[in-house]
């Protein structure tokens, strides 16, 4: 519980800063060694001075066969000391053996000042989207919305950090519905903060449009509905079945089937059709299957308001 009330602090400041650990980065990226061939990867949200996901990069230039790699971080002030907006662009290295140091030291590197700060929505760092082919960062859990939809408006390919809540936003859930994005292989618990400290967090998702292996595994189950009837109650409010864990979906129920939100991590839409989503008020284009209610659209059970459910259902 204290994980998830410190990201609700975090939003509710607005505090974006948290750093992602290399060894996170190195654990998710091994999966995705193929799409980056000869690709421009763009970190629109990672000063280099602090970024892991720059130093990955930096020292995986030359094993992921990349074209460039552009960097620009956000800063509240485009002037500050020292630590004025840049864009960081490496076009190439030498040597990519040794530390991030030793290969930096013999990169190609142009280092450009930014006439903004570096927000990702500003005309120039749009221009470097367009430039670029895949983003991978961590971008502002408190901007998530709108950033992933300019990717989306960009047609950009990418692997990011976000909040698990985010599959349920009105904005974000269509795109998860339409396949064109779905979750990565793993859950980061354990950020950097500006001041060196840790913290840890769950519920943190990667999200990507990149595909993988994970994707399209079968996934496996064992339960039946037949004869088990009382373990899979219908809805108050919807013509389908509760399913309280994944490993619960049973195998021969040909009906909608409500299930938690942690599904999305074993989704394979060659084995499940993804329907909808019921989290709050009932919006049709969201929910996909009619309600059955009076007023609250939250799914109900025995008259007990549950937690959120995906609305799936297998492919025949």
């Amino acid at each position: 519980m204290m994980k998830n009330k410190n990201m609700h602090k975090a939003k509710k400041a607005k505090n974006d800063e948290f750093y992602t650990m290399m060894s996170d980065i190195e654990k998710e990226l091994f999966n995705y060694k193929d799409h980056f061939q000869g690709k421009t990867v763009y970190c629109n949200a990672d000063d280099p001075r602090e970024s892991n996901f720059f130093k990955y990069f930096v020292m995986n230039f030359k094993f992921l066969g990349l074209k460039k790699l552009i960097a620009t971080s956000y800063l509240n002030s485009p002037i500050n000391g020292e630590k004025q907006s840049k864009k960081i662009e490496v076009n190439g290295i030498v040597d990519g053996i040794g530390t991030f140091e030793d290969i930096m030291a013999t990169a190609d590197v142009k280092e450009t000042p930014l006439k903004g700060d570096g927000d990702f929505r500003s005309e120039e760092c749009i221009e470097f989207l367009k430039e670029s082919d895949i983003v991978v960062t961590n971008p502002p859990f408190s901007l998530f919305r709108e950033y992933i939809a300019q990717l989306i408006e960009y047609d950009k390919k990418f692997l990011v950090i976000g909040n698990m809540n985010a599959i349920t936003y009105k904005e974000i859930f269509p795109i998860i519905k339409n396949n064109k994005l779905w979750l990565g292989f793993n859950s980061p618990k354990e950020f950097i903060q500006p001041d060196s400290t840790t913290k840890k967090f769950g519920n943190i998702l990667w999200f990507t449009n990149l595909k993988h292996s994970k994707r399209n595994e079968e996934l496996l189950l064992y339960k039946s509905y037949k004869g088990n009837e009382d373990d899979y109650p219908k809805y108050d409010n919807y013509d389908a079945i509760n399913v309280n864990k994944v490993a619960d979906i049973p195998l021969d129920y040909d009906g909608v089937m409500g299930v938690p939100i942690t599904f999305l991590s074993k989704y394979n839409p060659d084995q499940f059709e993804l329907m909808g989503l019921c989290a709050s008020r009932y919006n049709p284009d969201i929910v996909g299957i009619p309600f059955i209610g009076e007023r609250e659209g939250r799914p109900i059970v025995k008259g007990k308001v549950i937690y959120a459910r995906l609305f799936i259902k297998y492919k025949k």
